[in-house]
Protein backbone atom coordinates (compact mmCIF):
# COMPACT_ATOMS: atom_id res chain seq x y z
CA UNK A 1 0.00 0.00 0.00
CA UNK A 2 1.19 3.04 -0.94
CA UNK A 3 1.57 5.76 1.64
CA UNK A 4 -1.29 4.37 3.98
CA UNK A 5 -2.15 5.83 7.54
CA UNK A 6 -3.95 3.12 9.40
CA UNK A 7 -5.99 5.92 11.43
CA UNK A 8 -7.47 7.19 8.24
CA UNK A 9 -8.00 3.71 6.54
CA UNK A 10 -11.69 3.91 7.74
CA UNK A 11 -11.92 7.32 6.30
CA UNK A 12 -11.18 6.39 2.86
CA UNK A 13 -13.29 3.24 2.93
CA UNK A 14 -16.92 3.68 1.45
CA UNK A 15 -19.85 1.03 0.51
CA UNK A 16 -19.54 2.19 -3.08
CA UNK A 17 -16.96 3.80 -5.45
CA UNK A 18 -17.52 4.64 -8.54
CA UNK A 19 -14.85 6.15 -10.78
CA UNK A 20 -16.26 8.93 -13.35
CA UNK A 21 -19.34 11.56 -13.06
CA UNK A 22 -20.49 11.46 -16.44
CA UNK A 23 -23.51 10.82 -17.72
CA UNK A 24 -23.10 7.15 -16.68
CA UNK A 25 -21.44 7.58 -13.55
CA UNK A 26 -23.65 10.07 -12.36
CA UNK A 27 -26.24 7.79 -12.52
CA UNK A 28 -24.67 5.42 -10.49
CA UNK A 29 -23.84 8.00 -7.71
CA UNK A 30 -27.64 8.72 -7.60
CA UNK A 31 -28.69 5.54 -7.26
CA UNK A 32 -26.34 4.20 -4.94
CA UNK A 33 -26.53 7.18 -2.65
CA UNK A 34 -30.53 6.72 -2.98
CA UNK A 35 -30.42 3.20 -1.88
CA UNK A 36 -28.64 4.65 0.92
CA UNK A 37 -25.02 3.45 0.61
CA UNK A 38 -22.07 5.73 1.32
CA UNK A 39 -20.54 6.07 -2.32
CA UNK A 40 -17.50 8.00 -3.10
CA UNK A 41 -17.00 9.44 -6.72
CA UNK A 42 -13.79 10.05 -8.23
CA UNK A 43 -13.29 12.40 -10.85
CA UNK A 44 -9.90 13.30 -12.15
CA UNK A 45 -11.12 16.70 -13.29
CA UNK A 46 -11.66 19.51 -11.53
CA UNK A 47 -15.33 20.65 -9.67
CA UNK A 48 -17.69 21.89 -11.50
CA UNK A 49 -20.99 23.24 -9.58
CA UNK A 50 -24.20 23.98 -11.73
CA UNK A 51 -24.46 27.56 -12.56
CA UNK A 52 -21.57 28.80 -10.22
CA UNK A 53 -19.45 27.37 -12.51
CA UNK A 54 -20.40 28.16 -16.53
CA UNK A 55 -18.43 31.15 -16.89
CA UNK A 56 -19.65 31.87 -20.51
CA UNK A 57 -23.42 31.15 -20.00
CA UNK A 58 -24.97 34.58 -20.19
CA UNK A 59 -21.84 36.28 -22.74
CA UNK A 60 -23.30 37.80 -25.95
CA UNK A 61 -20.83 37.14 -28.90
CA UNK A 62 -19.39 40.10 -28.57
CA UNK A 63 -18.10 39.79 -25.35
CA UNK A 64 -15.61 37.18 -26.39
CA UNK A 65 -12.55 38.43 -27.65
CA UNK A 66 -12.82 36.45 -30.89
CA UNK A 67 -16.33 36.44 -31.66
CA UNK A 68 -16.95 32.81 -30.21
CA UNK A 69 -14.14 31.91 -32.84
CA UNK A 70 -11.09 30.20 -31.46
CA UNK A 71 -7.43 31.64 -32.25
CA UNK A 72 -4.85 30.50 -34.73
CA UNK A 73 -2.43 29.82 -31.83
CA UNK A 74 -4.76 27.53 -30.32
CA UNK A 75 -5.96 25.49 -33.15
CA UNK A 76 -2.26 24.84 -33.67
CA UNK A 77 -1.88 23.76 -30.34
CA UNK A 78 -4.58 21.85 -30.25
CA UNK A 79 -5.72 20.34 -33.67
CA UNK A 80 -7.92 17.19 -32.29
CA UNK A 81 -10.13 19.90 -29.83
CA UNK A 82 -10.85 21.78 -32.27
CA UNK A 83 -11.69 19.14 -34.48
CA UNK A 84 -15.07 18.64 -32.53
CA UNK A 85 -18.33 21.15 -33.43
CA UNK A 86 -18.61 22.20 -29.89
CA UNK A 87 -15.13 23.32 -29.18
CA UNK A 88 -15.46 26.97 -29.50
CA UNK A 89 -14.44 29.80 -27.47
CA UNK A 90 -17.51 29.84 -25.23
CA UNK A 91 -16.70 25.58 -24.70
CA UNK A 92 -13.31 25.18 -24.42
CA UNK A 93 -12.44 25.41 -20.76
CA UNK A 94 -14.46 22.07 -20.55
CA UNK A 95 -12.61 20.12 -23.00
CA UNK A 96 -8.85 18.31 -22.62
CA UNK A 97 -6.21 20.07 -24.96
CA UNK A 98 -3.94 17.78 -26.70
CA UNK A 99 -1.29 18.61 -24.26
CA UNK A 100 -2.71 17.67 -21.25
CA UNK A 101 -3.54 14.11 -21.49
CA UNK A 102 -1.10 12.54 -24.26
CA UNK A 103 -1.81 9.55 -26.34
CA UNK A 104 -0.09 7.34 -29.15
CA UNK A 105 -1.79 7.42 -32.03
CA UNK A 106 -1.35 4.21 -34.11
CA UNK A 107 -3.68 5.39 -36.47
CA UNK A 108 -5.74 8.84 -36.88
CA UNK A 109 -8.00 9.16 -33.88
CA UNK A 110 -9.46 11.95 -32.20
CA UNK A 111 -9.99 11.04 -28.42
CA UNK A 112 -12.28 13.84 -27.15
CA UNK A 113 -12.54 14.26 -23.65
CA UNK A 114 -14.09 16.58 -21.18
CA UNK A 115 -12.09 16.29 -17.30
CA UNK A 116 -14.66 17.85 -15.13
CA UNK A 117 -17.25 16.97 -12.53
CA UNK A 118 -20.09 15.83 -15.40
CA UNK A 119 -17.70 14.87 -17.74
CA UNK A 120 -18.96 15.44 -21.40
CA UNK A 121 -22.69 15.51 -20.11
CA UNK A 122 -21.85 19.51 -20.07
CA UNK A 123 -20.94 19.43 -24.05
CA UNK A 124 -22.73 16.23 -25.42
CA UNK A 125 -25.68 16.71 -28.10
CA UNK A 126 -28.37 15.18 -26.14
CA UNK A 127 -30.17 13.00 -28.82
CA UNK A 128 -31.90 10.47 -27.21
CA UNK A 129 -33.16 7.14 -28.83
CA UNK A 130 -33.95 4.03 -27.35
CA UNK A 131 -32.56 1.10 -28.33
CA UNK A 132 -34.79 -2.04 -30.36
CA UNK A 133 -35.20 -5.87 -30.14
CA UNK A 134 -33.56 -5.46 -33.34
CA UNK A 135 -30.53 -3.70 -32.25
CA UNK A 136 -29.83 -6.32 -29.38
CA UNK A 137 -30.82 -9.61 -31.87
CA UNK A 138 -27.93 -8.12 -34.53
CA UNK A 139 -24.92 -9.62 -33.67
CA UNK A 140 -26.15 -12.75 -33.30
CA UNK A 141 -28.51 -12.50 -36.28
CA UNK A 142 -25.33 -11.48 -38.67
CA UNK A 143 -22.92 -13.52 -37.39
CA UNK A 144 -20.47 -10.68 -35.81
CA UNK A 145 -18.91 -9.67 -32.35
CA UNK A 146 -20.82 -11.81 -29.63
CA UNK A 147 -24.82 -12.66 -28.97
CA UNK A 148 -25.45 -9.68 -26.11
CA UNK A 149 -26.47 -11.25 -23.27
CA UNK A 150 -29.83 -8.83 -22.78
CA UNK A 151 -32.85 -8.19 -24.45
CA UNK A 152 -35.16 -4.99 -25.19
CA UNK A 153 -37.19 -6.50 -22.64
CA UNK A 154 -34.50 -6.60 -19.70
CA UNK A 155 -34.11 -2.95 -20.43
CA UNK A 156 -37.14 -1.75 -21.15
CA UNK A 157 -38.33 -0.83 -17.61
CA UNK A 158 -34.78 1.15 -17.10
CA UNK A 159 -35.17 3.27 -20.53
CA UNK A 160 -38.69 3.80 -18.47
CA UNK A 161 -37.16 5.15 -14.94
CA UNK A 162 -34.12 6.81 -16.51
CA UNK A 163 -35.87 8.94 -19.17
CA UNK A 164 -38.78 10.00 -16.64
CA UNK A 165 -35.65 11.69 -14.60
CA UNK A 166 -34.54 12.98 -17.24
CA UNK A 167 -36.86 14.27 -19.27
CA UNK A 168 -36.81 13.54 -23.10
CA UNK A 169 -38.96 15.30 -25.76
CA UNK A 170 -40.60 13.16 -27.92
CA UNK A 171 -43.25 12.24 -30.21
CA UNK A 172 -45.17 8.56 -29.66
CA UNK A 173 -44.19 7.33 -33.39
CA UNK A 174 -45.12 4.06 -32.85
CA UNK A 175 -42.01 2.58 -35.06
CA UNK A 176 -40.67 -0.57 -33.98
CA UNK A 177 -37.21 -0.18 -34.71
CA UNK A 178 -37.55 2.86 -32.34
CA UNK A 179 -39.56 2.01 -29.37
CA UNK A 180 -41.40 4.83 -27.53
CA UNK A 181 -40.34 6.16 -24.40
CA UNK A 182 -41.88 8.34 -21.69
CA UNK A 183 -41.94 11.46 -23.30
CA UNK A 184 -42.55 15.63 -22.83
CA UNK A 185 -44.19 17.03 -25.33
CA UNK A 186 -41.71 17.21 -28.84
CA UNK A 187 -39.83 20.17 -30.13
CA UNK A 188 -42.03 20.35 -33.67
CA UNK A 189 -41.32 19.93 -37.07
CA UNK A 190 -41.18 22.85 -39.23
CA UNK A 191 -42.56 23.06 -42.39
CA UNK A 192 -40.25 21.73 -44.66
CA UNK A 193 -39.43 19.27 -42.45
CA UNK A 194 -43.36 18.11 -41.89
CA UNK A 195 -43.22 17.74 -45.99
CA UNK A 196 -40.39 15.88 -46.23
CA UNK A 197 -41.82 13.45 -43.13
CA UNK A 198 -45.17 13.18 -45.30
CA UNK A 199 -43.36 12.86 -49.13
CA UNK A 200 -40.92 10.08 -47.76
CA UNK A 201 -43.46 8.27 -45.89
CA UNK A 202 -46.40 8.27 -48.97
CA UNK A 203 -43.57 6.89 -51.07
CA UNK A 204 -41.00 4.26 -48.84
CA UNK A 205 -43.44 2.04 -46.01
CA UNK A 206 -40.66 1.54 -44.03
CA UNK A 207 -39.19 5.01 -43.65
CA UNK A 208 -40.40 6.90 -41.29
CA UNK A 209 -38.78 10.94 -39.89
CA UNK A 210 -39.63 11.77 -36.65
CA UNK A 211 -38.92 14.61 -34.59
CA UNK A 212 -35.22 13.89 -32.98
CA UNK A 213 -36.18 13.08 -29.06
CA UNK A 214 -33.69 14.60 -26.57
CA UNK A 215 -32.84 15.50 -23.16
CA UNK A 216 -34.77 18.72 -23.00
CA UNK A 217 -37.62 20.07 -20.92
CA UNK A 218 -40.16 21.24 -23.12
CA UNK A 219 -42.54 21.08 -20.36
CA UNK A 220 -40.92 20.27 -16.60
CA UNK A 221 -42.80 17.71 -14.75
CA UNK A 222 -42.82 17.70 -11.16
CA UNK A 223 -39.60 15.56 -10.56
CA UNK A 224 -37.40 18.12 -12.50
CA UNK A 225 -39.37 20.98 -11.11
CA UNK A 226 -37.72 19.16 -7.66
CA UNK A 227 -34.56 18.81 -9.60
CA UNK A 228 -33.92 22.45 -9.68
CA UNK A 229 -34.40 22.31 -13.37
CA UNK A 230 -36.57 24.32 -15.53
CA UNK A 231 -38.62 24.99 -19.10
CA UNK A 232 -35.64 24.26 -22.21
CA UNK A 233 -35.66 28.22 -23.49
CA UNK A 234 -34.46 26.78 -26.44
CA UNK A 235 -31.03 29.63 -26.44
CA UNK A 236 -29.07 26.39 -28.07
CA UNK A 237 -25.76 27.49 -26.21
CA UNK A 238 -25.30 24.27 -24.22
CA UNK A 239 -22.14 23.56 -24.53
CA UNK A 240 -21.65 26.47 -21.61
CA UNK A 241 -23.09 24.62 -19.75
CA UNK A 242 -27.40 25.54 -18.67
CA UNK A 243 -27.91 27.66 -15.78
CA UNK A 244 -31.44 26.76 -16.05
CA UNK A 245 -31.14 22.86 -16.06
CA UNK A 246 -32.93 22.65 -19.63
CA UNK A 247 -30.94 19.65 -20.54
CA UNK A 248 -29.96 17.01 -18.75
CA UNK A 249 -26.26 16.96 -17.27
CA UNK A 250 -24.79 14.96 -13.91
CA UNK A 251 -24.09 18.84 -13.27
CA UNK A 252 -27.64 19.79 -13.07
CA UNK A 253 -29.37 16.35 -12.04
CA UNK A 254 -28.10 13.55 -10.81
CA UNK A 255 -25.18 14.95 -9.01
CA UNK A 256 -26.78 17.43 -6.74
CA UNK A 257 -29.54 15.12 -6.09
CA UNK A 258 -27.17 12.50 -5.42
CA UNK A 259 -25.54 15.20 -2.42
CA UNK A 260 -28.56 15.91 -0.72
CA UNK A 261 -29.09 12.30 0.19
CA UNK A 262 -25.97 12.91 2.05
CA UNK A 263 -24.25 9.88 1.36
CA UNK A 264 -22.05 10.68 -1.70
CA UNK A 265 -18.79 12.24 -1.52
CA UNK A 266 -17.17 13.84 -4.05
CA UNK A 267 -13.34 13.77 -4.79
CA UNK A 268 -12.40 15.76 -7.98
CA UNK A 269 -8.57 15.83 -9.13
CA UNK A 270 -8.23 12.55 -8.62
CA UNK A 271 -7.16 10.09 -11.60
CA UNK A 272 -7.36 6.59 -10.81
CA UNK A 273 -4.76 4.51 -11.53
CA UNK A 274 -5.92 1.15 -11.28
CA UNK A 275 -8.57 -0.85 -9.34
CA UNK A 276 -7.22 -3.02 -6.55
CA UNK A 277 -7.37 -6.69 -6.25
CA UNK A 278 -6.79 -9.32 -3.41
CA UNK A 279 -5.66 -12.10 -4.55
CA UNK A 280 -6.78 -13.90 -1.26
CA UNK A 281 -9.66 -12.49 -0.99
CA UNK A 282 -10.45 -13.12 -5.18
CA UNK A 283 -12.59 -9.54 -5.82
CA UNK A 284 -11.68 -5.88 -5.70
CA UNK A 285 -11.51 -4.17 -2.50
CA UNK A 286 -10.77 -0.69 -4.12
CA UNK A 287 -9.40 1.85 -6.22
CA UNK A 288 -5.53 3.38 -6.36
CA UNK A 289 -5.70 6.84 -7.07
CA UNK A 290 -3.49 9.88 -8.10
CA UNK A 291 -4.17 12.97 -6.77
CA UNK A 292 -3.62 15.88 -9.85
CA UNK A 293 -2.55 18.66 -7.32
CA UNK A 294 -0.24 17.03 -4.80
CA UNK A 295 0.43 13.95 -6.85
CA UNK A 296 0.23 11.89 -3.79
CA UNK A 297 -0.96 8.16 -4.25
CA UNK A 298 -4.11 7.54 -2.08
CA UNK A 299 -6.27 4.02 -1.40
CA UNK A 300 -9.88 3.87 -1.34
CA UNK A 301 -11.98 0.69 -0.34
CA UNK A 302 -15.23 0.17 -1.14
CA UNK A 303 -17.18 -3.08 -1.54
CA UNK A 304 -18.52 -2.83 -4.91
CA UNK A 305 -16.51 -0.39 -7.73
CA UNK A 306 -18.60 0.66 -11.08
CA UNK A 307 -15.88 2.23 -13.44
CA UNK A 308 -17.65 4.82 -15.39
CA UNK A 309 -14.71 6.71 -16.46
CA UNK A 310 -15.69 6.87 -20.66
CA UNK A 311 -14.76 3.98 -22.45
CA UNK A 312 -11.42 4.60 -23.45
CA UNK A 313 -10.58 5.68 -19.83
CA UNK A 314 -12.23 2.42 -18.65
CA UNK A 315 -10.29 0.18 -21.23
CA UNK A 316 -6.84 1.97 -19.68
CA UNK A 317 -7.91 1.86 -16.08
CA UNK A 318 -8.53 -2.04 -16.05
CA UNK A 319 -5.54 -2.64 -18.42
CA UNK A 320 -3.66 -1.46 -16.10
CA UNK A 321 -5.28 -3.37 -13.20
CA UNK A 322 -2.95 -5.92 -12.54
CA UNK A 323 -1.87 -8.25 -9.77
CA UNK A 324 -0.77 -11.90 -9.62
CA UNK A 325 -4.19 -12.99 -10.22
CA UNK A 326 -4.76 -10.86 -13.35
CA UNK A 327 -1.36 -9.68 -14.75
CA UNK A 328 -2.64 -8.54 -17.97
CA UNK A 329 -5.99 -6.72 -16.56
CA UNK A 330 -8.60 -7.19 -13.84
CA UNK A 331 -10.68 -9.87 -15.32
CA UNK A 332 -8.67 -10.43 -18.78
CA UNK A 333 -8.00 -13.95 -18.96
CA UNK A 334 -8.91 -14.61 -22.29
CA UNK A 335 -6.95 -11.75 -23.83
CA UNK A 336 -9.86 -9.17 -25.45
CA UNK A 337 -9.70 -6.37 -22.68
CA UNK A 338 -9.11 -3.20 -25.14
CA UNK A 339 -10.57 -5.39 -28.09
CA UNK A 340 -13.20 -4.95 -30.35
CA UNK A 341 -13.55 -1.19 -29.96
CA UNK A 342 -16.14 0.49 -32.19
CA UNK A 343 -17.83 4.24 -32.58
CA UNK A 344 -20.32 5.63 -35.45
CA UNK A 345 -19.65 6.63 -38.87
CA UNK A 346 -20.89 10.33 -39.26
CA UNK A 347 -18.43 10.78 -42.64
CA UNK A 348 -21.36 11.70 -45.20
CA UNK A 349 -23.49 14.81 -45.89
CA UNK A 350 -26.01 15.12 -48.13
CA UNK A 351 -27.37 19.06 -48.66
CA UNK A 352 -30.41 20.61 -51.47
CA UNK A 353 -33.06 23.19 -51.81
CA UNK A 354 -36.39 23.62 -51.92
CA UNK A 355 -38.07 26.58 -53.75
CA UNK A 356 -41.90 25.23 -51.78
CA UNK A 357 -43.63 26.66 -49.03
CA UNK A 358 -41.98 30.27 -49.30
CA UNK A 359 -45.15 31.29 -47.16
CA UNK A 360 -43.29 30.26 -44.43
CA UNK A 361 -39.95 30.73 -42.45
CA UNK A 362 -38.11 29.37 -39.42
CA UNK A 363 -38.78 31.47 -36.32
CA UNK A 364 -36.77 30.70 -33.04
CA UNK A 365 -34.68 27.75 -32.11
CA UNK A 366 -35.11 23.81 -31.85
CA UNK A 367 -33.18 22.41 -29.34
CA UNK A 368 -33.66 18.69 -30.81
CA UNK A 369 -32.41 19.74 -34.48
CA UNK A 370 -35.29 18.96 -36.25
CA UNK A 371 -35.75 15.66 -37.07
CA UNK A 372 -34.48 12.08 -37.23
CA UNK A 373 -34.28 8.88 -39.48
CA UNK A 374 -34.30 5.54 -37.68
CA UNK A 375 -32.26 2.82 -39.44
CA UNK A 376 -34.41 1.11 -41.94
CA UNK A 377 -31.62 -1.05 -44.00
CA UNK A 378 -31.35 -4.97 -43.00
CA UNK A 379 -33.52 -4.54 -40.18
CA UNK A 380 -35.97 -7.41 -40.89
CA UNK A 381 -33.93 -9.30 -43.29
CA UNK A 382 -30.31 -9.08 -44.72
CA UNK A 383 -30.73 -6.50 -48.20
CA UNK A 384 -27.60 -5.33 -48.59
CA UNK A 385 -24.15 -6.77 -49.71
CA UNK A 386 -23.05 -5.02 -46.09
CA UNK A 387 -24.51 -5.83 -42.43
CA UNK A 388 -26.41 -3.35 -40.45
CA UNK A 389 -27.46 0.04 -41.40
CA UNK A 390 -27.29 3.89 -40.26
CA UNK A 391 -29.90 6.60 -39.23
CA UNK A 392 -29.66 9.86 -40.11
CA UNK A 393 -30.26 13.71 -39.00
CA UNK A 394 -32.28 16.07 -41.16
CA UNK A 395 -33.22 19.96 -40.74
CA UNK A 396 -34.24 22.65 -42.85
CA UNK A 397 -34.27 26.69 -42.70
CA UNK A 398 -34.29 29.40 -44.25
CA UNK A 399 -31.61 32.65 -44.38
CA UNK A 400 -32.70 36.27 -45.29
CA UNK A 401 -30.49 37.21 -48.13
CA UNK A 402 -28.32 40.62 -48.18
CA UNK A 403 -27.63 42.93 -50.77
CA UNK A 404 -23.73 43.32 -50.04
CA UNK A 405 -23.24 45.85 -53.01
CA UNK A 406 -22.82 48.96 -52.43
CA UNK A 407 -21.28 51.20 -49.58
CA UNK A 408 -21.62 53.50 -46.78
CA UNK A 409 -25.20 54.83 -45.69
CA UNK A 410 -27.00 52.43 -48.77
CA UNK A 411 -25.16 49.54 -47.31
CA UNK A 412 -26.26 49.38 -44.15
CA UNK A 413 -29.53 49.75 -45.14
CA UNK A 414 -28.97 46.97 -47.37
CA UNK A 415 -27.88 44.71 -44.63
CA UNK A 416 -30.65 45.75 -42.19
CA UNK A 417 -33.59 45.22 -44.74
CA UNK A 418 -35.07 41.30 -43.32
CA UNK A 419 -37.74 41.44 -46.08
CA UNK A 420 -36.14 39.22 -48.73
CA UNK A 421 -35.49 35.30 -47.98
CA UNK A 422 -34.10 32.65 -50.17
CA UNK A 423 -35.22 29.23 -50.65
CA UNK A 424 -35.28 26.54 -48.27
CA UNK A 425 -32.00 24.65 -47.29
CA UNK A 426 -32.02 21.37 -46.70
CA UNK A 427 -29.65 19.40 -44.71
CA UNK A 428 -28.54 15.20 -43.18
CA UNK A 429 -25.57 13.91 -41.67
CA UNK A 430 -25.24 9.83 -41.55
CA UNK A 431 -24.83 8.08 -38.14
CA UNK A 432 -23.78 4.53 -39.28
CA UNK A 433 -23.18 1.49 -37.30
CA UNK A 434 -20.15 -0.02 -37.29
CA UNK A 435 -19.11 -3.48 -37.07
CA UNK A 436 -16.83 -4.36 -34.12
CA UNK A 437 -13.83 -6.08 -35.32
CA UNK A 438 -10.75 -7.25 -33.21
CA UNK A 439 -8.05 -5.19 -34.77
CA UNK A 440 -9.45 -1.73 -33.68
CA UNK A 441 -7.78 -2.13 -30.09
CA UNK A 442 -6.43 -0.30 -27.54
CA UNK A 443 -3.24 -1.24 -25.29
CA UNK A 444 -0.90 0.12 -22.86
CA UNK A 445 2.74 1.47 -23.48
CA UNK A 446 4.88 -0.45 -21.81
CA UNK A 447 7.66 2.25 -21.05
CA UNK A 448 6.08 6.05 -21.67
CA UNK A 449 4.21 6.90 -18.65
CA UNK A 450 2.00 10.21 -18.67
CA UNK A 451 2.76 12.81 -15.72
CA UNK A 452 0.45 10.76 -12.85
CA UNK A 453 2.87 7.39 -13.51
CA UNK A 454 -0.25 6.11 -15.77
CA UNK A 455 0.86 4.17 -18.78
CA UNK A 456 -0.02 5.97 -22.15
CA UNK A 457 -2.85 4.42 -24.45
CA UNK A 458 -1.83 3.40 -27.62
CA UNK A 459 -4.71 3.64 -29.86
CA UNK A 460 -5.70 1.60 -33.84
CA UNK A 461 -8.75 2.44 -34.55
CA UNK A 462 -10.24 2.87 -38.02
CA UNK A 463 -12.73 2.55 -40.70
CA UNK A 464 -12.81 -0.40 -42.63
CA UNK A 465 -14.32 -1.32 -46.59
CA UNK A 466 -17.86 -1.62 -45.21
CA UNK A 467 -18.03 1.50 -43.58
CA UNK A 468 -18.08 3.37 -47.20
CA UNK A 469 -20.75 0.23 -48.57
CA UNK A 470 -22.88 1.89 -45.84
CA UNK A 471 -22.12 5.61 -46.61
CA UNK A 472 -22.59 4.83 -50.66
CA UNK A 473 -26.36 3.89 -49.56
CA UNK A 474 -26.86 6.23 -47.64
CA UNK A 475 -26.21 8.53 -50.81
CA UNK A 476 -28.20 6.26 -52.95
CA UNK A 477 -31.42 6.00 -50.48
CA UNK A 478 -30.77 10.00 -49.49
CA UNK A 479 -31.09 11.01 -52.78
CA UNK A 480 -34.08 9.01 -53.77
CA UNK A 481 -36.08 10.66 -50.61
CA UNK A 482 -34.95 14.32 -51.43
CA UNK A 483 -35.83 13.47 -55.24
CA UNK A 484 -39.23 12.25 -54.18
CA UNK A 485 -39.66 15.54 -51.99
CA UNK A 486 -38.89 17.99 -54.95
CA UNK A 487 -35.69 19.19 -53.52
CA UNK A 488 -33.38 20.28 -55.95
CA UNK A 489 -29.54 21.11 -56.33
CA UNK A 490 -28.52 18.06 -54.15
CA UNK A 491 -24.99 17.86 -53.07
CA UNK A 492 -23.57 14.60 -51.35
CA UNK A 493 -19.92 15.61 -49.52
CA UNK A 494 -17.77 13.27 -47.64
CA UNK A 495 -16.96 14.53 -44.22
CA UNK A 496 -13.50 14.04 -43.09
CA UNK A 497 -14.15 12.98 -39.74
CA UNK A 498 -11.43 10.75 -38.38
CA UNK A 499 -12.64 7.84 -35.73
CA UNK A 500 -13.28 8.89 -32.12
CA UNK A 501 -14.59 12.96 -33.92
CA UNK A 502 -18.16 11.20 -33.41
CA UNK A 503 -17.51 10.81 -29.58
CA UNK A 504 -19.34 7.62 -29.51
CA UNK A 505 -16.39 5.13 -28.91
CA UNK A 506 -18.11 2.23 -27.13
CA UNK A 507 -16.70 -1.13 -26.71
CA UNK A 508 -13.35 -2.85 -25.76
CA UNK A 509 -14.79 -4.83 -22.27
CA UNK A 510 -17.74 -5.74 -23.72
CA UNK A 511 -20.81 -7.51 -22.50
CA UNK A 512 -21.61 -11.41 -23.18
CA UNK A 513 -22.40 -14.81 -22.42
CA UNK A 514 -19.43 -16.38 -21.69
CA UNK A 515 -16.57 -15.71 -19.97
CA UNK A 516 -13.88 -17.17 -22.49
CA UNK A 517 -15.47 -14.21 -25.36
CA UNK A 518 -16.75 -11.82 -23.62
CA UNK A 519 -15.72 -9.58 -19.93
CA UNK A 520 -18.97 -8.81 -19.22
CA UNK A 521 -21.95 -10.74 -17.49
CA UNK A 522 -25.70 -9.87 -18.39
CA UNK A 523 -25.40 -7.55 -14.97
CA UNK A 524 -22.91 -5.66 -16.45
CA UNK A 525 -20.18 -7.59 -13.79
CA UNK A 526 -16.80 -8.58 -14.69
CA UNK A 527 -17.07 -12.38 -15.42
CA UNK A 528 -14.04 -13.29 -13.19
CA UNK A 529 -14.57 -10.52 -10.53
CA UNK A 530 -17.91 -9.88 -9.72
CA UNK A 531 -17.51 -6.85 -7.55
CA UNK A 532 -16.69 -4.58 -10.28
CA UNK A 533 -19.17 -3.59 -12.64
CA UNK A 534 -18.87 -1.49 -16.34
CA UNK A 535 -21.60 0.27 -17.35
CA UNK A 536 -20.31 3.07 -19.52
CA UNK A 537 -19.51 3.07 -23.21
CA UNK A 538 -16.72 0.63 -23.15
CA UNK A 539 -19.51 -2.57 -21.70
CA UNK A 540 -20.96 -2.33 -25.46
CA UNK A 541 -20.69 -5.42 -27.41
CA UNK A 542 -22.02 -3.75 -31.20
CA UNK A 543 -22.99 0.23 -31.58
CA UNK A 544 -26.26 -0.04 -33.31
CA UNK A 545 -27.39 3.46 -35.07
CA UNK A 546 -28.99 5.46 -32.08
CA UNK A 547 -27.22 7.89 -30.00
CA UNK A 548 -26.04 5.98 -26.90
CA UNK A 549 -25.83 7.91 -23.97
CA UNK A 550 -29.53 7.02 -22.91
CA UNK A 551 -28.72 3.33 -23.41
CA UNK A 552 -25.34 3.80 -21.42
CA UNK A 553 -27.52 5.55 -18.14
CA UNK A 554 -30.31 2.77 -18.29
CA UNK A 555 -27.87 -0.20 -18.23
CA UNK A 556 -26.09 1.73 -15.07
CA UNK A 557 -29.46 2.19 -13.14
CA UNK A 558 -30.25 -1.56 -13.88
CA UNK A 559 -27.06 -2.17 -13.03
CA UNK A 560 -27.21 -0.68 -9.38
CA UNK A 561 -30.22 -2.24 -8.57
CA UNK A 562 -28.52 -5.69 -8.90
CA UNK A 563 -25.57 -4.57 -7.32
CA UNK A 564 -27.47 -3.17 -4.22
CA UNK A 565 -29.18 -6.57 -4.23
CA UNK A 566 -26.15 -8.53 -4.37
CA UNK A 567 -24.77 -6.69 -1.76
CA UNK A 568 -27.71 -7.57 0.68
CA UNK A 569 -27.32 -11.16 -0.13
CA UNK A 570 -23.65 -11.40 0.38
CA UNK A 571 -22.90 -12.49 -3.01
CA UNK A 572 -20.55 -9.83 -4.11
Amino acid sequence: MANINLDTIKDRTFDAIVIGSGASGGWAAKEFAEKGLKTLVLERGRNVEHVKDYPTTNMYPYEFDHRLETTYADKQANPIANRCYAYKEDSQHFFVKDNEHPYIQEKDFDWIRGYQVGGKSLLWARQTQRWSEYDFQGPQRDGFAVDWPIRYGDISPWYSYVERFVGISGNKDGIDTLPDGEFLPAFPLNAVEDHFKKSVQSKFKDRYIISARCAHLSKPEPIHIEQGRVKCQNRILCQRGCPFGGYFSSNASTIPWALKTGNLTLRPHSVVHSVIYDDKLNKAVGVKVVDTESLEELEFYAKVIFVNAATLNTNLILLNSKSARFPNGLGNDNGLLGKYVAFHNYTARISAEYDGLLEYRTDGRNPAGGGYIPNFRNVHKQETAFLRGWAAAFGASRTNVQDRSGAGIDLKNSLLDNSKWGNWNVHSHMMAETIPKENNSVWLDSEKIDKWGVPLLHISIDYAPDDWQRRADYYDQMTAMYEEAGFTNIKTSDDPRRPGNDIHEMGGVRMGHDSKTSLLNKWNQLHLCQNVYVTDGACMTSTGTQNPTLTYMALTARAVDHAVRSLAKGEI
